[in-house]
This record gives C-alpha cells, sequence and structure tokens, in this order.
C-alpha cells in the first residue's frame, strides 16, 4: 500500500470515528438538554398553576390551559414526591397523540390532596433535534469529502519531490560519474532528506571508486610476481638433475601458481561484471558461438570420451560478445570437468532457452548454493567461481538460469 494511501485511509477511518462518536455523544447532550428545558418548562406551569388557585381560590379549568394537559386527581396520599417523567401527549383539538414530557406534583387546596399532573408536547424539541442531527450530518458529509479530495490532490501533489526522490534512487548507478541531483521542494523535510542521501551517494561513489581502484592495482600487481614465478618454475622443470620428488613438488607449486592466477581473472572479472563495467554490446549469434565453443573443448571432450549431441536453433542477442564467449566457456568446461569417463554432454538453443545437460555425479547439487562463490567439489580442481560468472552475466542481461537434476543428468537452463 503506498504512504498516501494509507495515510488517506487512517485519516478519514479516524475522522469518520471521531465524528461519529462525538455525534452519538452530541445527540445525546442535546437531547438532555431539550429535556431539561422541558422540566423547567413543566416547573413554570406547576408555579403558574399554584398561583392561579391562589388568586382565584378554585381549581384551574381545562379551557385555561390551550396547549398543556392538566389533570387534578384527588388522593389521600398525605405526600407526593415531585417527579418528571416521559408520556404521551394528546392534543384535543386535532385529536391526536405524541409524545409529551410530564409532570406529577401534589397540590393541597380547601384541606384535599390533589395529584396535579401537567403533560406539554415535546413535538417541537424533537423537531428542533431532528434539524440539527441533519445539519450535523450535512457538515460531516462536507467535512469528509473535503477531507477526501484534499487528500487525494492536494496531498498527492505535496508527495510528488518524495516520489521523485524514490525515481532518483532507482535510476542511480554508482559507476556513474555523475552525482545525486537534489530535487527543489518547499517542505524542509524533503530537502533534508535530499541532502542527506546527496551525501550518502556521494560516500559510495567515493568508496566504489577506490575499492575499484585497489582491486584493479591488486590484480594488476599480482599478475607480475605470478609471471615471474611461472617463469622460474618453467626452467626449473626443465633441469634434468631434478630427482623425481623435487619435479613433484615443483609441479604442485606449478599447479598452484596457475590456479592462483586464474582466481585473480576470475574476481576481477566478477567485480567488472557486478558493477556493469563491462558494456561494448552488439548483436550475438548464438548459435555460430556455440559451435565455435564446441570445437574448441573437442580435444578436452575427446581425452574423457565423451559424447557431444547438439540441438541448435537460430537465435540473436544482443550483449557483449567477450561475456557471452565466457559464459559459454564457464558451461562447457563445468559440463566436462565434472562428467563421467564415457559420459554426454547434450546442448539444446532455442529462441528461449539455453540448455546443458551432462551425466556425472550420481546426487544432484545444492540448487540452494550451487551459484555461490566458492561452491565446489572437494575433487574439483577449479577455482569454485565459474558458475558463479555464469550467474552474474545471466544477471546483466536480466536473463534467469535454473540447476535441475533428471534421471541423474545434471541440467543448467537458461532462460532469455
Amino acid at each position: 500500500m503506498k504512504l498516501s494511501a494509507y495515510y488517506n485511509k487512517v485519516s478519514i477511518v479516524g475522522t469518520i470515528s471521531v465524528l461519529l462518536i462525538g455525534g452519538i455523544i452530541y445527540f445525546f447532550a442535546i437531547n438532555s438538554i431539550a429535556r431539561d428545558q422541558l422540566d423547567r418548562d413543566l416547573s413554570k406551569e406547576v408555579a403558574e398553576v399554584i398561583e392561579y388557585i391562589d388568586q382565584h381560590q378554585q381549581l384551574p379549568r381545562p379551557a385555561d390551559f390551550d396547549e398543556n394537559e392538566t389533570v387534578f386527581i384527588k388522593t389521600s396520599n398525605t405526600k407526593i414526591n415531585t417527579r418528571f417523567f416521559d408520556t404521551v401527549y394528546c392534543d384535543k383539538k386535532l385529536k391526536t397523540k405524541s409524545d409529551g414530557r410530564a409532570v406529577e406534583r401534589q397540590i393541597n387546596f380547601k384541606g384535599q390532596n390533589y395529584k396535579c399532573i401537567i403533560t406539554i408536547s415535546r413535538e417541537s424539541t424533537e423537531y428542533m433535534i431532528q434539524v440539527i442531527a441533519i445539519i450535523t450530518l450535512v457538515l460531516t458529509i462536507v467535512l469528509l469529502t473535503v477531507l477526501f479530495l484534499a487528500n487525494r490532490y492536494l496531498l498527492n501533489d505535496i508527495w510528488q519531490p518524495f516520489y521523485g526522490l524514490i525515481g532518483h534512487l532507482k535510476a542511480f548507478n554508482v559507476s556513474e560519474p555523475s552525482g545525486f541531483k537534489l530535487a527543489d521542494n518547499n517542505v524542509d523535510e524533503f530537502n533534508e532528506l535530499d541532502s542527506a542521501i546527496a551525501v550518502m551517494s556521494s560516500r559510495v561513489k567515493s568508496d566504489f571508486q577506490n575499492l575499484k581502484q585497489f582491486t584493479e592495482n591488486a590484480s594488476h600487481e599480482m599478475l607480475t610476481p605470478l609471471a615471474v614465478i611461472t617463469s622460474k618454475l618453467d626452467t626449473l622443470i626443465q633441469d634434468e638433475t631434478l630427482k623425481p620428488e623435487q619435479f613433484d613438488q615443483i609441479h604442485d607449486i606449478y599447479g598452484a601458481a596457475g590456479k592462483l592466477s586464474r582466481l585473480n581473472q576470475s574476481l576481477l572479472l566478477l567485480v567488472k561484471i557486478e558493477n556493469n563495467l563491462i558494456d561494448n554490446t552488439e548483436q550475438i549469434d548464438v548459435k555460430s558461438m556455440v559451435t565455435e565453443k564446441s570445437r574448441q573443448f573437442q580435444e578436452l571432450m575427446h581425452d574423457k570420451n565423451i559424447r557431444l549431441e547438439q540441438t541448435l536453433g537460430e537465435k540473436e542477442v544482443t550483449a557483449s560478445k567477450y561475456l557471452i564467449d565466457i559464459l559459454l566457456n564457464n558451461l562447457f568446461s563445468n559440463a566436462i570437468r565434472h562428467n563421467n569417463a564415457n559420459g554426454t554432454i547434450n546442448v539444446s538453443l532455442s529462441a528461449d532457452k539455453l540448455i546443458f545437460e551432462n551425466t556425472g555425479a550420481d546426487t544432484p547439487l545444492n540448487g540452494d548454493t550451487v551459484f555461490d562463490r566458492f561452491q565446489k567439489s572437494s575433487k574439483s580442481e577449479g577455482t569454485g567461481l565459474g558458475l558463479t560468472i555464469v550467474k552474474n552475466i545471466c544477471s546483466v542481461y536480466n536473463w534467469d538460469i535454473v540447476y535441475k537434476y533428471m534421471a541423474k543428468v545434471h541440467v543448467f537452463e537458461i532462460s532469455f
């Protein structure tokens, strides 16, 4: 859920809840105030009745009260507490009934106790409450409408700098020389956020350049001593006075130096791929490159008596020829190195997939870690970076690569 939508949801739900609770409280408060007003009016009516009796020395007649319904009932009770209560009001002229409010009080006249009940109509009060409720409802609807429109249109404009900032972050590339562009807006928090991200991006670019320079320099400086070591080992191996055990030790050192050289080149290549430093793209015929690569590995396959089967369709991609060459080289090397003697390799190419299938170990590899760095078997003589490089090359071009194990065959499938 977007932040603006979440804010709208919380704002509208909170407003509705407050208005609903406030409306209920407001209704009961108005109702209580109106009831108290009716009770005061009834108290005045009782006072007028007592005053009338004192002046005229007689009980008032019903005709003396046009709107009120007054009843006098003789009673033997010596004390009746005054009470107010809701009842039904009967309009004798219109012969209608409506809600009413009544008061009951004891009145003494000429030594006789009377229970006086005066009833007045609540119709005007209820009408006033209805008018107030309608006005409140209309104001609530208007308020919610204004709030919704303000959140939908005005707040969207306020959040535009934030969405612009998100767009800049998505387009940010650490390898590009251009820095982070600050956006102009009137919100202090967004300006502060822009400044913080600009400082952060500057630090990231600086760290990246330092790391890149260190990696390139370290890789370059390692090549010279490795070349010297290899050259000296070549000279020693050709010495006929070497004892067999000395020859074996030198051969091991020679193999370790070669492995170190390959590891150095692979790590440098990974850095370049992960940071998109290889961008010489062109239109490439994948079929011809697979065919050429299979001829290059023909001798290695012949040494292990591996049978190669190919089903190649036409496929062209826009990519770096250098990276595609490395990808195919690693896939072929992996299929041969981890294959059995007298095994098979099946390569198939279609418009949407490139599949390498090879026989090998009877147990499947771990599909979750097979593309991780330095993941290899104890018997492998490789660097453990071949499939990692393949995975990273596929990521550069948004291709999917998966590992499968079916019928004792290891399958690496690339989906273009």
